[in-house]
């Protein structure tokens, strides 16, 4: 995939003379990356049964054994679709069942961690306790924990919500459950973390990654506000952090913070991990984008909601011949539900709310939002960033105005009655954000 990119025209704006402009429309995502999607349990039955046991067929390995402990394996999600297996084990007792069952029935209720965040919530009681029996196993790296359910949805349900309230788990990349029977009644669920690394090593990358994030944090404070906080995250990720197709360890933090190199997953984990070192409610979002697997984020900024992609604000241009330039692309910071689903689409995996709340949309906050037409108030807009050679981004209210101001400062060349001494404009005209960005920072 690549990165959301706008191709631009370079455009001559003379002081004394100006002739008739065009600029080009932003070059939307063409292509997402294929970000991972997690699988549903896909196990086969025969007919043949043998001791009121059933055959299973595992998918890799295309053999069969009649067993009365199955055991199905989830993938985690990721650039290539992982498969889907169901996988035999050797067969316990009816007496081992049993012990098992009475095991599970003794085991002491877990820490509820998770009171609060996003995704957890959205959980009906009892997938709340599985969730939590599966969370303390990952984070206390055990092999094998018994759950409180012999319902594997309830189990994938619960294990898509740990997945999409902590963004920081990447020592775990799905799981194997083993279904215990006792004649042909299921008894009870055992879970299976796959972790990807040792306990030692996953302790030495979280120490490496906590220097990183403490010093990607030093000029962020718990004090400031949650316009604030959320601006100095989606910033710090645009600047420090380059979109890679095929980056090593890029579904999940490790790719960003120690590599600097990721996609859409590693962009939605970091933005999760950061908002919770911060105090900001945050959660993972799964979906598709312009028809691809997408990642993103759900946000809560002064008690409302918005969501954030923090993939498409690492944005960039291009000039006639070809060179890029990378900008922030504030559209994705703090989205309405309405303007997220102008690019994207969520999974429906867990329930998300309608954001309507547009204070702490970029364009509103910092004053750049345009309602009537002024355009010594926009001069008064251009002619700082001119002198700072920035990118600047100006959003209207309706298409007329933005067209009005097109007319005004890039056809007829009024901008040079703001901007000192400009010989040449590169600017981007957005009539889907009804925008105009004038590019300073390349003249």
């Amino acid at each position: 995939m690549e990165k959301n990119q706008r191709r631009v025209v370079w455009l001559l704006v003379c002081a004394l003379l100006f002739g008739s402009m065009t600029g080009c429309a932003p070059e939307k995502l063409s292509k997402i990356l294929q970000q991972y999607q997690q699988s549903k349990q896909d196990a086969s039955q025969s007919d043949q049964q043998q001791k009121n046991t059933e055959q299973h067929v595992t998918s890799q390995q295309g053999t069969g054994t009649d067993r009365t402990k199955e055991t199905g394996q989830t993938a985690d999600k990721s650039n290539q679709q992982g498969k889907q297996t169901n996988q035999m084990t050797e067969s316990p007792s009816q007496q081992g069942a049993q012990e098992l069952e009475t095991k599970s029935q003794d085991v002491k209720a877990p820490e509820r961690l998770s009171v609060g965040k996003y995704a957890y919530e959205q959980l009906n009681e009892a997938e709340q306790l599985v969730y939590d029996e599966m969370l303390e196993a990952i984070l206390n790296h055990e092999k094998t924990v018994p759950i409180s359910t012999i319902d594997t949805e309830v189990m994938q349900r619960a294990y898509t919500a740990i997945g999409s309230d902590y963004g920081g788990l990447f020592w775990v990349e799905g799981y194997v459950f083993t279904r215990y029977t006792k004649g042909e009644e299921l008894v009870s669920l055992e879970f299976s973390p796959k972790y990807t690394m040792e306990k030692e090593e996953r302790q030495e990358l979280q120490k490496q990654i906590d220097e990183m994030v403490e010093a990607w944090l030093a000029g962020v404070s718990l004090n400031d506000t949650d316009y604030q906080k959320a601006k100095y995250v989606y910033d710090i990720l645009a600047l420090n952090t380059e979109y890679v197709e095929g980056a090593k360890d890029s579904q999940n933090i490790i790719s960003v913070f120690l590599n600097k190199q990721t996609v859409c997953q590693g962009y939605a984990c970091a933005v999760q991990y950061l908002f919770n070192q911060l105090g900001i409610e945050s959660t993972i979002v799964s979906g598709k984008a312009l028809g691809e697997p997408h990642a993103w984020n759900l946000i809560c900024l002064d008690g409302d909601y918005y969501y954030m992609d923090a993939t498409w604000g690492n944005n960039g241009y291009r000039d006639k011949e070809g060179v890029e330039t990378s900008f922030i692309d504030y559209n994705y910071m703090a989205m309405t539900t309405a303007q997220m689903q102008m690019g994207h689409e969520p999974n429906g995996e867990i329930p998300l709310p309608e954001c309507s709340a547009v204070l702490n949309n970029y364009y509103i906050k910092e004053g750049y939002y345009i309602e009537t037409w002024d355009p010594d108030q926009i001069g008064a807009m251009l002619a700082p960033a001119w002198e700072e050679r920035q990118v600047i981004t100006l959003k209207f209210g309706d298409e007329n105005l933005k067209e009005q101001a097109f007319q005004y400062f890039i056809q007829d060349g009024h901008i040079a009655d703001y901007c000192s001494q400009i010989t040449q404009i590169n600017y981007i005209e957005d009539s889907q954000w009804n925008e105009i960005s004038f590019c300073f920072n390349r003249l």
